[in-house]
C-alpha cells in the first residue's frame, strides 16, 4: 500500500511538471508583459515564505535576485523561455518540498503503516488476548488491537464479541465513555449475554453518575435473574447498595456472597471486612476484623471551608491509581464533599475490579476530585490534586493532602 502511494505521488508531481511548464512553453514565443512575469514569481515565493518553505531572510535574498533578473535587459524570445522554464522549475521544487513536509508533519504513513500492522495481527491478537496464548498484549499491541477491531466492524458490519471486547479494551485504557458506547451495540445484538451484561454494569460504574448507577443495577439484575450466585454481580450490587446507604440490602449481598465463596478466596475477607464496616456504620459494637492482607493507605484530607462553599453539594472522590499500567483506580472511595480535615482509609477492598488492586501494583499516586456532576468520569472543570509516587509497603503508610 506504501508504493502505491509513492507511485500515486509522483504521478501528481509529474502532472504538476505538465501543468506548470507547458503554459509557458506555449508563451516563449509571446511579448509577456515583464511585470505581470514578475509578480507572479513573487507571489510564489511569498506562497513559499507563507507556507514556512523559506525564512523571511530567504525570502529577501530570493526577492532581490528575482528583481535584478527583470531589471536586467530581455534580447529576445529565447531569454523569456529560458526565464519561463526556469520558473517552471523553482514552482516545481517549491511543490516538491511543500508536499513532502505536508506529509510527514500529519504522519499519514504512519497511520497507514499501524493500520496495515493492524489488519495483519488482528487474529494473533485475538488468540493472546481471549484464548491465552502467548504473552498478555502491551498497551501498543492493545491499541493496535483496537484498531483492527475497528476496521473489522467498519468493512464487516456489527459484532456482538468485536463490540465486546473493544468495549474491554477501552474500558482497561480508561476511555469509560467509549467502552460504555461499546458495551452497549454488543447488547444490541446479544441483550443477555451474562458477561457481557457484568462488563456493561462495571463500566457504568465506574462512570459513576446516579444515572449510570441506576442501569448498572437493572444489568446487575438480569445477570442474577440468569445466574442467582455470580459473584461479580452480587459484589458490585452490593456496593450499589452501599453507597446508596442502603445498609440491609448491601448486608444481604455481602451475607450471599460470602456463601459462594470458598474460605481461601482472596475474596472472602474482602466481603468480611466490608460486613464489619456495614456494622460499624450502624454503631454497633464489632469486635476488630483483621485486617486483609495487604497494602493500606491512611489518607489524611483537608479541605477549606471556602473550597466546601463554593461545592456546595459536590462529591468527593478519593482514590490510589498505579503510577505504570491501566488508568483505572486500584482503590478509590466516593465520599460527600464537607470540610475540615477527613481520614480516609484506601485498601484492597476499595478495588473496582478484583484483580486490579492495591497489591497488584508496585507504586501509586493518591489523589482527591471534587466533582461537581458526582461522575466518576473526570472533568476538566473538576479541583484535583494528587501526591507525588509512593512505593507500597507492607505496614499502613500516611499520605497527606491538602486543597
Amino acid at each position: 500500500m506504501l508504493m502505491n502511494l509513492a507511485l500515486t505521488a509522483a504521478a501528481l508531481l509529474l502532472l504538476a511538471t505538465v501543468l506548470l511548464c507547458w503554459p509557458r512553453r506555449m508563451k516563449a514565443g509571446q511579448q509577456l508583459d515583464r511585470k505581470t512575469l514578475f509578480a507572479e514569481k513573487l507571489a510564489l515565493l511569498s506562497d513559499a515564505r507563507d507556507l514556512g518553505e523559506l525564512s523571511d531572510s530567504d525570502f529577501a535574498v530570493a526577492a532581490a535576485e528575482l528583481k535584478n533578473q527583470f531589471l536586467a535587459p530581455l534580447p529576445d524570445a529565447q531569454l523569456l523561455q529560458g526565464h519561463s522554464a526556469r520558473s517552471g522549475l523553482l514552482a516545481l521544487l517549491l511543490l516538491t518540498v511543500l508536499t513532502a513536509v505536508l506529509y510527514a508533519s500529519t504522519g499519514q504513513y504512519r497511520a497507514l503503516d499501524d493500520w496495515q500492522q493492524a489488519q495483519e495481527n488482528l487474529p494473533a491478537f485475538g488468540e493472546r488476548a481471549l484464548l491465552g496464548k502467548g504473552e498478555p498484549l502491551n498497551d501498543a499491541e492493545l491499541a493496535q488491537f483496537a484498531l483492527g477491531l475497528r476496521t473489522k466492524l467498519a468493512t464487516s458490519g456489527d459484532d456482538a464479541v468485536a463490540w465486546f471486547v473493544l468495549g474491554r479494551i477501552w474500558f482497561s485504557q480508561g476511555q469509560i465513555p467509549e467502552s460504555i458506547e461499546a458495551f452497549e451495540k454488543a447488547l444490541g445484538l446479544t441483550p443477555e449475554r451474562v458477561n457481557l451484561l457484568v462488563s456493561y454494569a462495571q463500566a457504568l460504574m465506574v462512570e459513576g453518575s446516579e444515572e449510570s448507577v441506576k442501569k448498572a443495577a437493572k444489568s446487575l439484575g438480569t445477570v442474577l435473574s440468569k445466574d442467582a450466585g455470580n459473584v461479580d454481580a452480587l459484589s458490585m450490587l452490593a456496593l450499589i447498595a452501599q453507597q446508596r446507604g442502603d445498609v440491609k440490602e448491601a448486608r444481604a449481598a455481602w451475607e450471599v456472597l460470602l456463601a459462594q465463596l470458598p474460605k481461601d478466596d482472596p475474596r472472602y475477607a474482602q466481603v468480611q471486612q466490608q460486613l464489619a464496616q456495614l456494622e460499624s456504620q450502624q454503631q454497633i459494637p464489632q469486635p476488630t476484623a483483621p485486617a486483609e492482607a495487604g497494602p493500606v493507605l491512611n489518607v489524611t484530607l483537608t479541605i477549606p471551608q471556602a473550597v466546601a462553599d463554593a461545592n456546595a453539594g459536590a462529591t468527593l472522590f478519593v482514590f490510589a491509581r498505579a503510577t505504570q499500567g491501566m488508568p483505572l483506580p486500584v482503590a478509590v472511595q466516593k465520599l460527600q464533599l464537607k470540610a475540615g480535615t477527613m481520614q480516609i482509609q484506601l485498601d484492597n477492598s476499595h478495588s473496582m475490579q478484583p484483580d486490579w488492586n492495591l497489591s497488584a501494583v508496585d507504586s501509586v499516586t493518591v489523589g482527591a476530585r471534587i466533582s461537581r456532576s458526582g461522575s466518576a468520569t473526570p472533568d476538566p472543570t473538576d479541583l484535583q490534586l494528587k501526591s507525588a509516587p509512593l512505593t507500597l509497603t507492607a505496614a499502613a503508610q500516611q499520605v497527606e493532602l491538602s486543597f
